[in-house]
């Protein structure tokens, strides 16, 4: 297989995942970087012992031809996704991106015309499917061990460090994010379409803004969701030392204005096929974890992971997370199918994701790759919640498909 020469854009903490994997990978090159802070890219190539050539933004096709990309990674805030997307899809380049694929209807159907046109391959990277945990659940599902599936209840906890760090960031902001409901469920929404081999048909969503923002700091410690970026050497390098660049603060306070995304979310959504997903969202739990069951025709699957058992402040408290997973049949008693400490990066995800994206791994036979029709089947659970909690309404999921312009 022949070498592809990829270009990163957007160059924050997560491009730190892809810009390692890309430079020890045989099979793949790192040939540009492109952000609108020159510092940010400067630091990365100090972390690889590079000199990869760095672009700014409104040189991005230049950088395209210039060094002969054949895959772009995007790693920008969410609202941008689509521009960059549909730049590289018309330049002739294969596109991997950061979940979500974009955040808005437009941005979909912008997408979805350009790999139409173009014939390109958009690559989501749903990290989460490639954990081992997960994996083993989507194996047990699809060899029918619990029968017909007639609903899923996931409830996930993001504790007072992580859920209080989309509060911190530009993700505050619903214009740049989507709001938690693309930009963080997009991932639980996504397993579940995998596991259950259907997208989203129906929505309805509650929800709203209960713990951060500025009517609501009067419930907590304030004091206690400041982030030292000083402390962090990776974070100042990457954030402190650039503010003076672009401006962009990377710990705004929790509860200062500015906050237009819920931190409490309920969603129900009825899927293709009949089951019904039962979901809830917090963002300021003690600890952090989630919980999914199934329940079938013929049993039960539950799912129990803990990430940790409390926050300290602005960071988790270290220690290994825990994954405990039962089967229990009709008529029968439990069995616990595995009880195993979760592997780090997402619970292995990152690693075994990166190797497939890049070339260095057989394709997963249980279907881990997710491409652009996935990015969209995520998308649209979010979307159309988003809609709910606007009208107050359940949302057919066909009625975004048709201001899309794909067939419902």
């Amino acid at each position: 297989m022949a070498v592809r020469r990829h270009a990163i854009v957007g160059l924050g903490s997560r491009a730190q995942l892809f810009a390692r994997a890309l430079a020890a990978s045989p099979r793949a090159e790192l040939a540009a970087f492109c952000d609108h802070n020159e510092t940010r890219m400067r630091v990365h190539n100090d972390w690889l012992g590079t000199r990869i050539p760095g672009y700014r933004p409104e040189d991005f096709a230049a950088m395209l031809a210039k060094e002969r990309i054949d895959v772009v990674v995007v790693c920008t805030p969410d609202h941008t996704h689509a521009d960059y997307v549909v730049a590289a899809l018309e330049a002739g380049c294969d596109v991997v991106t950061e979940k979500p694929m974009t955040t808005d209807v437009d941005g979909a159907r912008r997408i979805l015309a350009a790999r139409r046109a173009t014939g390109g391959s958009v690559r989501v990277a749903f990290n989460y499917r490639y954990n081992p945990v997960h994996r083993r659940v989507r194996e047990l599902l699809a060899a029918g061990a619990i029968g017909e599936i007639g609903s899923v209840e996931f409830s996930w906890l993001l504790d007072t460090a992580h859920g209080a760090d989309y509060f911190r960031r530009w993700h505050r902001d619903k214009a740049n994010s989507g709001g938690l409901l693309v930009h963080k469920s997009g991932h639980h929404f996504d397993l579940v379409n995998w596991w259950l081999g259907s997208g989203p048909e129906t929505v309805f969503a509650l929800g709203r803004l209960f713990f951060y923002g500025d009517k609501n700091g009067h419930r907590t410690a304030g004091d206690r969701f400041a982030l030292d970026l000083e402390a962090s050497p990776r974070l100042r390098a990457l954030y402190r030392d650039a503010e003076r660049e672009d401006g962009y603060v990377r710990n705004q306070d929790v509860f200062a204005p500015g906050v237009t995304i819920e931190d409490d979310l309920s969603v129900l959504v009825r899927h293709r096929g009949g089951a019904v997903l039962n979901y809830h969202l917090h963002a300021y739990s003690p600890r952090e974890g989630y919980r999914v069951a199934f329940s079938g025709s013929e049993g039960r699957l539950e799912l129990d992971v803990r990430e940790n058992e409390y926050a300290s402040g602005a960071e988790p408290v270290p220690e290994p997370g825990r994954a405990r997973l039962t089967l229990q049949r009709l008529w029968e008693p439990a069995e616990v199918v595995l009880d195993q400490t979760l592997g780090e990066g997402h619970g292995g995800g990152d690693e075994r994701m990166l190797a497939e994206l890049l070339g260095d791994a057989e394709p997963d036979p249980v279907g881990c790759a997710a491409d652009h029709e996935a990015g969209l089947q995520a998308l649209l659970t979010g979307l159309a919640a988003n809609r709910s909690l606007e009208t107050g309404r359940s949302v057919s999921v066909g009625e975004l498909l048709g201001e899309i312009g794909e067939p419902a």
